[in-house]
């Protein structure tokens, strides 16, 4: 006897087409860009979509999250300084207290919780896609990000000659890591000089993160570890509140803005 009701291989095969272009479309033209769907992209893109903005994330991996599946050295326990578990709380992430102001909870739940809360809050989401070059206007101006599918760059360079597309937004947010890819790809032209992070300090660095959080070029925002990339400040290792609290604030400055235009 069949469980599953009829259908057929060329409705699956329409049904995803109609979904993705659906979804490219919506996004082609949108609030805010966050490049990078690590925790600090997440949680900006998260708030964000709660106040009703259009946000799209742009991820190279097939999956979301980053470093916040896996903790600190393969052992996927993800510590969270106070106050910044009162995210874990809003979320209802259960977590434990290793000792006064030092949390931890499960990699993969803390992760796939987020996850889950910034795509039903109504965040769009492209994964598999490189971040690739910015749109620039009047007077150098982020406003948009050029991408192209990930497995393009795999490609020998013979055959990799694939043009990309571009998505325009009101702003970007630079959520890519250590990397920080749009902040370097505006450094390639000259519009903008980083120190590149400095070595590790988590008290120094996680404060540092925080309030360094912000604009760092018209139309370009910084969170997470491209703020440290930016300004030269220490890397914090494998602990993640300042994660979760320099992609709130990013979010923050993002709708500031967006209020302001």
């Amino acid at each position: 006897m069949a469980i599953f009701e009829k259908s057929s291989e060329k409705a699956v095969t329409r049904a995803i087409i109609a979904g993705f272009t659906k979804d490219m479309e919506k996004f082609a033209d949108t609030d805010v860009i966050v490049v990078g769907g690590g925790p600090s992209g997440l949680i900006a893109a998260r708030d964000l979509a709660l106040k009703d903005v259009k946000v799209l994330i742009i991820e190279r991996n097939n999956y979301l999250g980053g470093g916040f599946w896996l903790g600190g050295f393969l052992m996927n326990t993800i510590t969270i300084r106070a106050p910044a578990h009162k995210i874990l709380d809003e979320l209802e992430i259960k977590h434990e207290e290793f000792e006064k102001g030092l949390h931890v909870v499960p990699g993969p739940l803390a992760c796939s919780k987020l996850i889950a809360a910034a795509c039903e809050a109504g965040a769009g989401v492209i994964n598999m896609c490189s971040f690739d070059d910015v749109v620039l206007r009047e007077k150098n101006r982020v406003s948009g990000a050029v991408v192209n599918w990930t497995p393009v760059s795999l490609l020998p360079k013979a055959v990799n000659c694939v043009d990309p597309i571009a998505f325009e937004s009101k702003l970007v947010i630079d959520a890519t890591g250590h990397d920080a890819v749009v902040v370097k790809k505006l450094e390639e032209r000259g519009l903008i000089k980083t120190p590149g992070f400095g070595a590790m300090w988590i008290e120094k660095s996680e404060d540092a993160v925080v309030e360094h959080t912000g604009l760092a070029h018209p139309g370009l925002i910084v969170v997470g570890m491209s703020v440290s990339t930016t300004f030269g400040l220490p890397r914090m290792g494998p602990t993640f509140g300042s994660m979760l609290l320099s992609g709130r604030k990013g979010a923050e400055v993002a709708y500031k803005l967006l209020k302001k235009n």
